[in-house]
């Protein structure tokens, strides 16, 4: 192909200059980092990335295409892409399109050919930051304008523009156990784990109220991932407190984790440059295991807001930096874990996560059985 010139501007004034891979065109976001080796297409359309532009540090980004079935929404949900070598081949047949050819179909606006090290480098000493991608022009102070209008991630509430619009439900019909999960920007790994299990799953639109949910002939509850600063979403807060209060089985993922958190009485925050990637080290401290996990979040539960909290235990850390990875409520079945263990992509060590939740569930309609 042709090759267009493109600009990477951070907002502290850093410039990358670059060749335009993806559509044409200008887009701005927070910009992060991501440490997979595989799954990039998953990675590109995870909801919990809405607003964010994705650098990967894999150098060799395409060289297998792009297929449906590794999807994990309906589009690619990134706000832009970052990749260091662009390869147009692709070694898959059948249904498979270039990464090329699929970006530009879906808009997303990308540059390659940059050192993708030293960016990230960069990010891990100066902190996650907003930046923009320009295709378009190359002119200093017209993209530092541009980019001085994207929003800060804190305070961004995204994960009513990602949910389902309307419930559904999914999974065996005939099934013995039926949850009720709330849509935050779930992936559809996540839903595969659940009805694999055998679960009956009916997915409800993020704003939905409690007592929609609570009205429900299920055995459970399910919060999923999403985007955005789970802080400022009071709505998904509330109802997760009526949710625990129900006393019945409540399992949450990533942002559904941080959820369950503030419905606690916890407090989350902002990381400097956060989690993103495959290979996240996590010890379960329950059982002195450790697991490689899938990761994607930039918000994180505070550890000091734990300590007045008697009923919340720690079940989970990340090894890397000794962060809140998962909680149990000692009161409630209640469980929730910061990363993915679904995957999706990434290794299965943590998918015991939904057989426990399964195992709740099943405990659950046992003691409601006449």
């Amino acid at each position: 192909m042709d090759w267009t010139p493109a600009v990477l501007m951070l907002s502290d004034g850093t410039v990358f200059e670059g060749r335009a891979c993806g559509a044409l065109g200008t887009t701005m976001g927070e910009l992060c980092f991501n440490t997979g080796m595989t799954g990039y297409q998953e990675i590109f359309s995870d909801p919990s990335y809405l607003g964010q532009i994705i650098t990967m540090t894999t150098p060799h980004i395409g060289n297998y295409g792009a297929v449906p079935q590794e999807m994990e929404s309906d589009s690619p949900r990134v706000a832009g892409v970052v990749i260091r070598s662009f390869s147009e081949l692709y070694s898959r047949a059948g249904q498979a399109e270039s990464l090329q050819a699929h970006l530009a179909r879906n808009g997303v606006v990308g540059i390659s050919g940059i050192d993708t090290r030293s960016l990230v480098r960069h990010i891990r000493e100066r902190g996650a930051m907003n930046a923009i991608i320009s295709s378009e022009t190359t002119h200093t102070k017209t993209l530092l304008t541009q980019l001085a209008a994207c929003p800060s991630m804190e305070g961004q509430e995204l994960s009513s523009k990602v949910s389902t619009h309307e419930p559904y439900w999914t999974g065996p019909e005939d099934a013995a156990l039926r949850v009720a999960a709330l849509d935050l920007g779930m992936k559809r790994s996540i839903t595969t784990c659940l009805t694999d299990r055998g679960l009956r799953v009916k997915v409800f639109p993020a704003k939905t109220p409690a007592q929609t949910l609570l009205a429900e002939d299920v055995a459970g509850f399910f919060l999923s991932n999403g985007p955005g600063d789970p802080a400022i979403m009071d709505y998904a807060i509330e109802t997760a407190k009526s949710l625990i209060e129900s006393r019945k089985p409540v399992f949450g993922i990533c942002l559904g984790h941080q959820i369950i958190a503030l419905a606690a009485g916890a407090q989350t925050e902002k990381m400097r440059f956060g989690h993103h990637g495959t290979n996240h080290p996590v010890k379960n401290l329950l059982t002195g295991k450790s697991e490689i996990t899938s990761q994607n979040h930039g918000f994180v539960v505070r550890e000091e807001s734990l300590k007045p909290l008697p009923n919340v235990e720690v079940t989970h850390r990340h090894l890397n930096d000794n962060s809140v990875a998962g909680l149990r409520l000692k009161d409630r079945p209640v469980l929730c874990v910061q990363y993915h263990p679904e995957a999706g992509p990434g290794p299965h060590d943590s998918r015991y996560l939904f057989d426990h939740f399964v195992e709740l569930l099943a405990a659950e309609k046992l003691d409601k059985t006449p």
